[in-house]
């Protein structure tokens, strides 16, 4: 039970995390013991919508749902990590498993190499919307990594949005369906999604005063097209710290360590060690979560079983090389004095 002088301090320092965040529309949402502070403010003009209610891009944050997919497909006994994705796709290399691209050792470069040439006419408000699934699946069959797999942690956007392009043949679902079905639906996260709507907030470029449209991830929605309020990310972050009925044994296989540091490439592994979240090793017990950002808008999820806490927060501003988002964030997550 979160005590009144744990709830005092934890809501002085979210005041004070949204003030170091230089954007339009920042929210913090933290998640304690069961009980939700939520906190919203940034440098843009007062909305018709409060900040807190409107839905957020979570950019690469979303490929913790990629991960959670994968756990439930092995679970059902659909697929196995270790299966190849030449299984499923055929002409793939027959090297890459389904492992190799949740965890980014596959050795696929972070982007195809045809992407900037059709992402060309939007460069900087939508490179992804002219590159769909059918492109992404012919660059993979294309593509011939230079690591083989294993060998090299790389993070890839391109390989993820394999990996989801792969379970979606292996299951003969559309993306769309198995989010919903078997992520959505199950934990209640009626305002999350892969499609824009009208009370989604308004990403803004690095400058932090000029808009940028929705984004369109087209063929990339497995790494990074979930847009979600911030009390539905609170909810499906406190799933992960108890499990509700039906989940338990898939949140568990999602939560599994495996990457370790190991041999001459075990500097590139200790950043990640989940299928899905980043994994940090505290005195008190492990912290996992993930940062995204788009063309406009940043976000970050994460949660401590050590001390039952969960954080959800947004900056709608693209990162800038003076950008205090993310690492106010994870400061926040990992403050000693949530008990």
């Amino acid at each position: 039970m979160t005590t009144p002088a744990t709830s005092t301090r934890l809501e002085a320092r979210l005041e004070r995390a949204v003030q170091a965040v230089d954007a339009p529309d920042v929210v913090f949402a933290v998640s304690h013991r069961g009980r939700r502070t939520v906190r919203g403010g940034g440098t843009g003009p007062p909305r018709s919508l409060p900040r807190e209610l409107a839905r957020y891009e979570l950019g690469s944050a979303s490929k913790t749902f990629a991960g959670l997919l994968l756990a439930h497909a092995v679970q059902l006994g659909r697929v196995s990590v270790t299966d190849p994705a030449a299984r499923y796709l055929a002409g793939a290399p027959r090297a890459i498993t389904l492992e190799h691209l949740i965890t980014h050792t596959s050795g696929l470069p972070p982007l195809p190499g045809d992407f900037w040439l059709w992402a060309v006419p939007h460069p900087v408000t939508n490179p992804y919307a002219r590159y769909p699934a059918d492109r992404v699946i012919r660059a993979f069959l294309r593509c011939r990594p230079r690591r083989a797999p294993a060998t090299v942690w790389r993070y890839s956007n391109f390989g993820v949005a394999v990996f989801g392009h792969t379970l979606v043949a292996a299951l003969s679902t559309p993306w769309a369906s198995l989010l919903g079905d078997h992520v959505l639906r199950p934990l209640a996260l009626t305002d999350t999604g892969l499609v824009a709507q009208e009370h989604d907030a308004i990403g803004h470029r690095a400058d932090g005063r000029t808009p940028t449209p929705p984004i369109r991830i087209n063929g990339f929605a497995p790494a990074g097209g979930v847009r979600a309020t911030p009390h539905d990310m609170l909810s499906y972050l406190e799933a992960h710290l108890d499990p509700p009925a039906g989940l338990p044994s898939t949140l568990r296989v999602a939560l599994t360590r495996v990457l370790e540091p190991a041999g001459r490439h075990g500097e590139d592994y200790q950043e990640i060690h989940t299928r899905g979240w980043f994994r940090h090793d505290l005195d008190t017990g492990p912290v996992f979560f993930h940062g995204g950002g788009t063309l406009g808008q940043q976000a970050f999820l994460g949660f401590r079983p050590d001390t039952r806490t969960a954080l959800a927060a947004f900056s709608t501003r693209r990162y800038g090389r003076d950008d205090t988002f993310q690492a106010t964030a994870y400061d926040l997550l990992t403050w000693r004095d949530i008990r």
